[in-house]
């Protein structure tokens, strides 16, 4: 079932778009504060957010911001009462898929949630039948397979995963705690040596020097990247 968390300070706004979500044959879930939303996207993962901007505790655009950076990709409906077109391109650019300025309407809304999430299956079918490339290295998604120089490379299920995090990451730096999250969904707070030691794994599977790498590089005090 297509998951849907709710980020809203609304009880009465909150539990009328539960209930026709869920009508809709949607689960939901709700959350009545910025830190509490963080929090469940972090443990649920849904499908799909519908966030309001003027939260208690962390607003919408913070929000936004860091769910981004811990490499949280899944769209994002912003539903606020706030309509200047500079708070639409700003979380636009922050990384929302769509704006809806309250008052709304219920069909549009309802409309727009499933044009996000069908545009998420075409994305993820798409992602599923790319290969990706980097150096001698070739990875198919669909069937998560790794190939070296033409040679099928053994992963293990969370080496893959945690290659593929790094992947969607774009070069961008990745922290220990957000690939933890990510990869094993444990709290960033749990001291772990897990991440370090499958990096080690990935670099002497993959790498030509792996004391040496090219393509999994060490960020210090900052996390991990991939270099293509």
């Amino acid at each position: 079932m297509i998951r849907i968390l709710v980020i809203e300070d609304s009880e009465d706004l909150a539990f009328g778009l539960r209930n026709n979500l869920e009508i809709e044959g949607y689960e939901v879930e709700l959350a009545g504060d910025g830190p509490a939303g963080l929090e469940a996207l972090r443990r649920q993962r849904p499908d799909l957010v519908i966030l309001d901007l003027m939260l208690p505790g962390l607003d919408g655009f913070r929000l936004l911001r860091s769910m981004r950076a811990e490499g949280l990709a899944m769209p994002v409906l912003i539903l606020t009462a706030r309509g200047e077109e500079t708070d639409k391109v700003r979380g636009l650019r922050l990384g929302a898929d769509d704006y809806v300025t309250k008052p709304f309407g219920l069909l549009e809304l309802l409309a727009r949630v499933e044009a996000l999430l069908r545009r998420r299956r075409t994305a993820a079918e798409g992602e599923r039948n790319t290969l990706v490339a980097f150096g001698d290295i070739v990875i198919e998604p669909a069937s998560r397979v790794v190939h070296r120089s033409g040679k099928p490379v053994e992963l293990a299920p969370k080496e893959f995963d945690l290659l593929m995090h790094l992947v969607r990451a774009e070069g961008a730096v990745v922290s220990r705690g957000d690939l933890l999250r990510a990869v094993w969904e444990y709290s960033s707070s749990v001291m772990s040596r897990t991440v370090d030691t499958h990096i080690h794994e990935l670099r002497r599977k993959l790498e030509r020097d792996p004391s040496a790498p090219r393509h999994i590089l060490t960020v210090r005090k900052a996390g991990y990247r991939l270099a293509r």
